[in-house]
């Protein structure tokens, strides 16, 4: 049986496999990349696909898929040292008593480049877990910006520091932009090859 979804591609549980998370339903589905379309392979956690998956193996496999949009999700742990902008988001989180707070970051011209989310609220050991697995969707937190920028690949980093005081969901503006570029660099965080991107 064959089934159309729009999915966000995460990482999957095991070397071989991707999570895909309908964007509708939030639903995780765990496929295999042996049996699937062979160009599997060079998709990366963050696209955002139209896939026909399979059901008829005992294992789900995608079929065909296309790609929507190449965003990139990197997901770094024991961050150091954490910049700027997402320390004081959190400290404000943590002066007012609030669970999560949030900034827009600007370069140093003034313009916006993206925006900064801090999850303060315990427990704080699985956070960084949920929000790979996608059990805590980043969905939302992309729609909010789509609403306010044009719709467009993005680059977003989830990154939980050393002391795993919170968690920062960061969304760069533009993909291979200055802003992302400044992250990569800092958490050692390399630019993955993307021949489908």
């Amino acid at each position: 049986m064959e089934e159309q979804r729009r999915v966000r591609v995460l990482p999957g549980p095991e070397s071989g496999t991707l999570r895909l998370l309908d964007r509708e339903t939030f639903d995780p589905v765990v496929v295999r990349l042996d049996g699937s379309d062979a160009r599997l392979d060079d998709v990366h956690p963050g696209y955002l696909l139209d896939a026909t998956l399979d059901w008829s193996a005992p294992e789900p496999a995608v079929e065909r898929f296309t790609v929507q949009r190449s965003t990139l999700y990197t997901f770094a742990d024991g961050i150091e040292p954490v910049f700027e902008v997402a320390r004081d988001v959190w400290q404000e989180a943590r002066a007012s008593g609030d669970g999560m707070n949030s900034r827009v970051t600007h370069n140093t011209d003034g313009e916006a480049n993206g925006v900064c989310y801090v999850f303060a609220e315990p427990p704080l050991e699985d956070r960084l877990t949920e929000f790979r697995e996608g059990a805590r969707p980043i969905e939302p937190l992309i729609d909010r910006v789509n609403e306010s920028a044009d719709v467009a690949p993005r680059e977003v980093f989830v990154l939980r520091p050393a002391d795993g005081a919170f968690v920062v969901v960061t969304i760069a503006f533009e993909k291979g932009g200055h802003f992302a570029d400044t992250l990569r660099e800092t958490y050692s965080c390399e630019r993955p090859a993307e021949p489908l991107g």
